[in-house]
């Protein structure tokens, strides 16, 4: 569970209905026409920018922003490490059957075994990571999508509120109501986009670009077990994927 995800919106969210309790009646702020032109207008309008099944999948994607497992790179280090001396001694055949934490290592341990060219290999293993990326970037864009057309369905629930007041001037009860509808539907779509749609985009940016780090480090890591090259040589080279104050290099 990533903490930062959860308390944001939690903390977020609780301010701002704070902030509605402290101010009066809670029960103000609720309005169902101003949450079915935000909430649901605005799904309805950003599922036309996409295919369902990229829509419908998003949702899935979008779990990542707060529940999100990735293998952590020193720990694939110490794995490369242990194969490339397996590699060095016995042949690349010896890693055949090798237990591997990480499934994208393990399709390329696989790639190597099979006993496939070095271009075919980072070409393979590339495209996976570039087909991986794609889907992630679908997701990205379709809630940063959901944060443009948000306010916008707002300011439309806005417009509406407004002429409906305006229509029934000659009726003082009337107005109540068709103002609460113009606020509260910019209000809603603030808060949709600002403190949700958006803040998950950007999660989302930042797990991808973490998933493209780690996936690249391999493929180096890959290569370089499959020319043969030092273990511990292979170990400072992968170093340089991880934060400099977390490098630990074995024997140091």
């Amino acid at each position: 569970m990533d903490l930062a995800s959860l308390v944001g919106v939690v903390g977020a969210f609780g301010i701002v209905v704070m902030a509605m309790v402290l101010g009066g009646d809670i029960s103000m702020f609720v309005n169902v026409p101003s949450i079915l032109i935000v909430i649901v207008g605005s799904l309805f309008a950003v599922m036309m920018k996409f295919e369902l099944g990229q829509f419908l999948g998003a949702i899935k994607i979008a779990a990542k922003a707060f529940s999100f497992k990735l293998s952590k790179p020193e720990a694939i280090i110490e794995e490369v490490v242990e194969m490339a001396g397996l590699a060095r001694k016995g042949g690349l055949l010896s890693l055949e059957g090798k237990e591997v934490s990480d499934e994208f290592l393990s399709k390329g341990i696989q790639l190597l075994v099979d006993g496939h060219d070095p271009d075919v290999v980072r070409t393979l293993m590339n495209k996976e990571m570039k087909q991986a990326s794609e889907r992630h970037d679908i997701g990205i864009t379709i809630f940063k999508s959901l944060g443009d057309v948000a306010p916008a369905m707002g300011m439309i629930g806005t417009l509406i509120g407004l002429v409906a007041m305006l229509a029934n001037m000659d009726d003082p009860k009337s107005i109540g109501p068709a103002m609460a509808v113009a606020l509260l539907t910019t209000l809603y779509g603030a808060m949709v986009a600002t403190m949700l749609s958006l803040p998950i985009a950007d999660k989302l940016t930042l797990r991808k670009d973490e998933e493209d780090r780690l996936k690249s480090m391999i493929i180096d890591a890959l290569l370089a077990i499959q020319s043969g090259q030092n273990p511990r040589v292979i170990e400072t080279m992968l170093q340089a994927y991880i934060q400099e104050g977390k490098r630990t290099v074995s024997g140091d």
